[in-house]
């Protein structure tokens, strides 16, 4: 499976964006999917996911009631919508893939493969 995330870009402290991530090769619709995020010097850092339904999601504190996850099996995509950025959610945003199908989404980013090629995410202050 390949996985490609578009939609990042730069944007002032405050403002909304949508990345999305668009699945290709299988189907993911059976498969919980993730958002992570790497910024320079950091470790890769889960920031949201969704079950393979869309009806359970997970969001750590730092981004809780600002991001949303969701996805559109018909479209093998998946979206995360991020209102309120900061510029310390500047970094570079990729998706995954649950490795077990099926099953409830995992909270570590070792959860989840097929990471793809992410999307650059820049706030400035």
């Amino acid at each position: 499976v390949q996985l490609q995330a578009s939609g990042g870009g730069l944007v002032q402290a405050g403002d909304s964006l949508k990345p999305s991530c668009a699945a290709s090769g299988r189907t993911v619709s059976s498969y919980a999917m993730g958002w992570a995020r790497q910024a320079p010097g950091k470790e890769r850092e889960l920031v949201a996911a969704i079950s393979w339904r869309g009806g359970w999601t997970y969001y750590p504190d730092s981004v809780k009631g600002r991001f949303t996850i969701s996805r559109d099996n018909g479209k093998n995509t998946v979206y995360l919508q991020m209102n309120s950025l900061k510029p310390e959610d500047t970094a570079v945003y990729y998706c995954g893939t649950g490795r077990v199908p099926l099953i409830r989404p995992g909270l570590n980013t070792h959860d989840y493969e097929y990471w793809g090629r992410g999307t650059q995410v820049t706030v400035s202050s």
